[in-house]
Parts: C-alpha cells; structure tokens; sequence
C-alpha cells in the first residue's frame, strides 16, 4: 500500500514538473513573440503592417465569437448547478466583497498619486486644438442613466448580436435560476446536458486559440510598435500619464498581490498561471473578449473549482474595474482641474465614489472607459476638449488597465476559491 503512495506521489511530481517545464516555454515563446512584433513592427514596412492588422484583427474577431456564448454558459451552468443550494449567495458575497475593496484601493491609490504629483493645467490653446479630437457623435447615446437602461434587454437575440455582456448575463443569470428551481424532470436533465457539452465545445475552442496565441501576440505588438513610432503617444501630459500609469502599476504590482499574500497566496505562483488571459487582455484591451482565456487560464492552470471560476469570473468581467474606476477618478480631476473647479478634498472624495460606482456596471469592451468619462464630464458641464487631447494616449493607458482589470479578477477568484476551498457543495450532476 505505502509504495502504490509512493509511485502516485511520484507520478504526480513528475507531471507537475513538466507541466512546469511546458508553461516556462510558453512564456519564453510569448515573450519571442512580442519582441519579433515590435522589430517588425517599428520598420514601417506597409505590407507587414497590413499583414499584421489583418491578423490582429482576426484573433480580435475569434475572442469575440468566442466570449458571448462563453460568458452566457458560464453563468447559466453554474447557477443551474448551484443556484438551489447555499454556495451560490456564499460565492457572489466573496466576490462582492473583494471586488469592492479592491476597486476602491485602485482609486485611493490615483488620489494619493494626483495630490502627490499634482499635475499641472494645460495651455489653452491646446486643449482648444483637442476639442475637434472628441468624438461627441457618441455622447448622445452614454448618458449614466441610458448605460444602466442598455442593461435591461427586450429581446432574447440583440444582447448576443451587440455583444452587450451585462444583458447576456442577465439572461444567462435568470435562466440558470430558472433551471435550477425547474422541477427534475428528463426534459431538464436532457437541456443541462446539452448546455454542458456546449460549454466543453468552447473550451476546447479556447485551447486552440491559447495554442496559437504566439501569432496573435506578434501582430498586436507589431501594431502598437508602429503607433509609437507615428507619433501616437506624445510628452505633453506627462505628469497626467504619470498619475494614471503609476497608479496602475502600484494596483498591479503592490496592491492586488498583497491581497493575495493577506489570504496566504503566492501571488507569483498566482500570475505565472493567469498569464495566458493577462497576455490576451493587455493586447486586445476587452476584459470581456478575454474572459474565454481568463476562465481557461483559472481552472486548467489554478486549478480554480469550476463553479467559483464560473460564477465569480463573468461577474467580476462586469463590475471589478480596478483600471477603469483610476482612469475615470483621475481624468475626471484633471479635466474639472483644468476647467476651473475647486476641487476640494470633499469634491475628491465625493469623485472617488461616484468613479468606482461609474466602473460597476461598465461592460469590459474597448475604449469603455474613455466613453464614460466623456459623459460624466459633459454631465456636469466641463469643457470636453481636454478629452481630445487625451484620446490619442489613451491606446497605451487602455491596454494597461485592461490588464490590470483582468489581473484584479484573478486575484478575486483566488481569494474566494482559497477562502471557500474544501467547503463548497458538489456540484449536482444533471440526472442521465
């Protein structure tokens, strides 16, 4: 008996070891993939660069194929399964609860910096300039209210057709609550188990796509080396990118691995496993396009119990914005700053607020952000042109914060999978 533990133990060893070894050469991969797309990309030949847009364009396409249905199954399963029992209220809390710390660090984080740095006003003349940059044709459309009012859908089709993720899980939330109070009937039991192949077709989907990422990395790297190199990114704000990008980096790489070392945590062992979806999202700046490789990344590499992934990662997609609510904090002061308003340090505070609640129930879709600071401002009757100037540096600011998002949820989802592992109910199998 004590040698067959003995060889499980040592099997079990050896495949850790390998499957360490794999992981190490798909970094090594990735990070070749990256430098050969900024060498390519910083030669400025057309072809190349055409060639790298169009594949940067398919991969973008496939992870947004891939993510409606995948965010959708996900939740609708999980609450099928889980929805009747005490773990369902026992995991949204957790998230909830870490989701909200972590957000409100992020923007006492960008106030500390804005203070500290204290970025000063722009020439007028050049935030003149900036308002023709402004795109206002989609102001109209992103008052506060409507944004909340898109959540709410009137059909079952046009949420999956627009992409919009918080209608999909609304739907998905309400239908998985439905099967799991539907009597346990073989009709219920034929459509769970259809719903659950579906959710492994898309798995394995996702597994193609992560095998093939290398290319994908490669020609988004490529584009961003040839936006830098025609100018896109500009000195004129320093102190501002300062502030945004610090904050960022300190979220990143300070704050959210304390959390994880405060639950006991390794949060190097924790990145090392996330990196596939971290990689995706820096590049494709939509935590909602990454979730496929997000939800992956968490159960096959962290070994997150599926119904913790599955629950938690689609609702942390939608209101765990660490990026989003600094971007919107700090912008918002330094537009009003530069308009003229007295920002006190209750007018501060009152902001913080009003920007992580702004990041709670903003979809994780490119430019996002970006788009609900421009309709906060216009909301308080601040001059836009400002944002003008902004727009163009806002290519880098977004693929930052989007990794920063999805590296928040990751760290979200391990705490609550560490806080409730070896306490969670089995799931219930759907009847045969």
């Amino acid at each position: 008996m004590a040698d067959t533990k003995n060889n499980v133990q040592e099997k079990a060893e050896a495949a850790l070891r390998g499957r360490q070894k794999g992981q190490g050469k798909q970094l090594l991969l990735w990070l070749f993939a990256l430098a050969a797309g900024a060498v390519c990309g910083s030669l400025g030949n057309p072809q190349l660069k055409e060639l790298f847009d169009f594949i940067a364009t398919v991969f973008t396409r496939l992870f947004q194929f891939i993510a409606v249905p995948t965010v959708a199954l996900a939740v609708l399963t999980t609450l099928a399964d889980l929805g009747a029992d005490r773990n369902t209220k026992r995991i949204f809390t957790h998230a909830v609860t870490y989701t909200l710390l972590t957000t409100f660090c992020a923007a006492a984080v960008g106030l500390g910096l804005y203070l500290w740095i204290a970025p000063g006003n722009l020439p007028a003349d050049l935030i003149g300039q900036g308002a023709s940059n402004v795109p206002l044709q989609k102001l109209g459309s992103l008052s506060y209210y409507d944004h909340f009012l898109t959540v709410i859908p009137n059909n079952v089709v046009q949420p999956f057709l627009a992409g919009n993720v918080l209608s999909i899980i609304v739907i998905a939330a309400a239908s998985g609550l439905a099967l799991a109070f539907m009597p346990r009937t073989e009709n219920r039991a034929v459509l769970l188990k259809g719903l659950h192949g579906l959710q492994e077709l898309f798995f394995t989907m996702i597994r193609g796509l992560i095998w093939a990422l290398p290319l994908g990395i490669m020609a988004y790297a490529a584009q961003l080396a040839a936006e830098i190199q025609a100018g896109v990114i500009v000195g004129a704000l320093g102190k501002y990118l300062a502030v945004v990008l610090g904050g960022n980096a300190i979220q990143f790489f300070l704050v959210l691995p304390l959390f994880l070392l405060a639950r006991g945590l390794n949060p190097v062992h924790v990145f090392r496993q996330m990196s596939p979806a971290l990689a995706v999202a820096l590049f494709t700046k939509s935590s909602a396009g990454t979730l496929p490789v997000t939800l992956a990344s968490a159960e096959e590499n962290l070994r997150v119990h599926p119904a913790v992934a599955r629950f938690v990662l689609p609702i942390c997609t939608t209101i765990n914005m660490n990026g989003c609510a600094a971007f919107i904090f700090v912008t918002s002061l330094f537009v009003m700053q530069n308009a003229g308003f007295e920002l006190s340090m209750g007018t501060m505070i009152t902001w913080m607020f009003i920007a992580v609640l702004a990041a709670i129930g903003h979809a994780g879709v490119p430019m996002g952000c970006y788009f609900l600071t421009l309709s906060l401002m216009s909301s308080v009757g601040a001059p836009l042109g400002l944002m003008g100037v902004i727009l163009p540096l806002y290519t880098i600011i977004d693929m930052i914060e989007t990794a920063e998002n999805v590296w928040s949820d990751s760290t979200v989802c391990a705490m609550t999978d560490h806080d409730l592992a070896g306490t969670l109910d089995a799931p219930q199998e759907p009847a045969v």
